[in-house]
């Protein structure tokens, strides 16, 4: 019986020591910036769009790297959140067609991201998005009733957080979980994951403190984050709200529908008119 018992002892060893290592280093789970690379490669020049590079000042003192890409007689202006991969030049497809659909889009690197200084987590990820906030209401001088918050997968927790804070003309969700807690135990079921887990991103939270029209996109093919995680948001949400169920996996769904995402977000711009 002595082996089973040192078995036994070896395996709750591991697995205090897996969950431990899950807790101490649980940034590395959430933020990827140099997936698949931390080098801002293309422009959205590289796609005809006049753009202006910008450097937005934080509260904190870090200088984030954005592009400001204007449209012509635009209907309103486009605050993009991206997601925990990569960085502004990996979003140049949902750029361009936000831009065709007559829209000013903002969009910066957080933290750590790209060209930006400094290392992410949670409390600054909020300010980067303050940041860029306060650059279209202070600086450009454009009414929070012109500006649309669009949140990708991660930047969808950041984007609902800051719409509480400070009230869009409306909010698009793509890709987003419900919290990092509710994440990491789907992610880590062997483990009391929501205990661990000391980031929030309390998406479904936010979205019941809402107002403004919300839109949620999400792919039934997501094999990252569950479709029925935009399900449970959808029904955290006030209306006006709307589901629009896209096609394609978690990393290319903006790809592959382009098309119906596009008919989705005019028809929802033209009904907050």
């Amino acid at each position: 019986m002595r082996w089973l018992a040192a078995l036994l002892g070896w395996g709750l060893a591991m697995y205090i020591g897996l969950a431990l290592y899950l807790y101490a280093f649980q940034s590395r789970q959430i933020y990827f910036p140099d997936l698949p690379s931390r080098e801002v490669r293309a422009t959205p020049a590289d796609w005809g769009l006049a753009y202006e590079s910008l450097k937005l000042n934080t509260a904190d003192g870090e200088t984030l790297d954005a592009w400001f890409i204007p449209a012509a007689d635009a209907r309103a202006t486009l605050l993009y959140l991206h997601g925990n991969g990569g960085n502004i030049g990996h979003r140049l497809d949902p750029i361009g067609v936000f831009h065709r659909l007559g829209l000013n889009i903002l969009i910066f690197d957080y933290r750590g991201y790209g060209a930006s200084t400094g290392r992410p987590d949670e409390a600054g990820t909020y300010e980067d998005a303050l940041a860029a906030w306060s650059y279209l209401t202070q600086k450009l001088h454009i009414p929070p009733s012109k500006i649309v918050l669009f949140g990708e997968s991660l930047g969808g927790s950041i984007a609902a957080w800051l719409a509480v804070r400070h009230p869009p003309a409306a909010l698009m969700i793509y890709a987003s979980f419900t919290s990092a807690p509710d994440m990491a135990q789907q992610l880590y079921p062997i483990f009391p994951a929501r205990l661990l887990t000391r980031y929030r991103y309390d998406t479904r939270s936010s979205l019941a403190k809402l107002t403004c029209p919300v839109l949620i996109m999400h792919s039934p093919e997501d094999e990252i984050i569950p479709f029925s995680h935009g399900q449970v948001l959808y029904t955290a949400a006030h209306e006006p709200k709307r589901l629009l169920e896209l096609r394609g996996g978690h990393n290319d769904a903006l790809l592959v529908s382009r098309d119906l995402y596009a008919r989705g977000v005019t028809e929802f711009l033209d009904g907050l008119r």
